[in-house]
């Protein structure tokens, strides 16, 4: 259904360091600048999540009310997203990671704010 996701940056730099760190914890490549785009790209065969300076100038802000979540192949994985993201300019938000039970069945989640605000988690289902 999603083809991309991208979030606004104040600092690009500092929100590469984040993002190579936190999705490195989960698998991912490190992210590659787009030469005068003012852009950092994770381009996986599932989808794309991108970091951008905004394009019309204005300084980049959070989205109140946003999360965008990252699957996680098991609780190992989402522990050290949390871990990678807190020591690469991250701040830990809601509950501690660990175990949540839904209507939509258990999920093992860490939530995150980057460098910039926005609010992100990694997500592990058990079985």
């Amino acid at each position: 259904m999603i083809s991309h996701v991208i979030l606004g940056a104040a600092d690009l730099d500092a929100s590469k360091a984040f993002y190579d760190a936190a999705l490195g914890a989960l698998g991912h490549r490190e992210g590659r600048k787009v030469p005068g785009m003012g852009r950092v790209m994770y381009m996986t065969r599932s989808g794309t999540f991108g970091i951008s300076v905004p394009i019309n100038g204005e300084p980049a802000t959070c989205a109140n009310g946003s999360t965008i979540g990252f699957a996680a192949e098991n609780e190992a994985a989402v522990l050290a997203f949390h871990k990678a993201g807190v020591e690469n300019g991250g701040t830990s938000i809601e509950d501690a990671p660990g175990l949540r039970r839904s209507p939509f069945g258990d999920l093992y989640l860490a939530y995150l704010r980057d460098p910039a605000g926005n609010k992100i988690c990694a997500m592990y289902r058990p079985e």
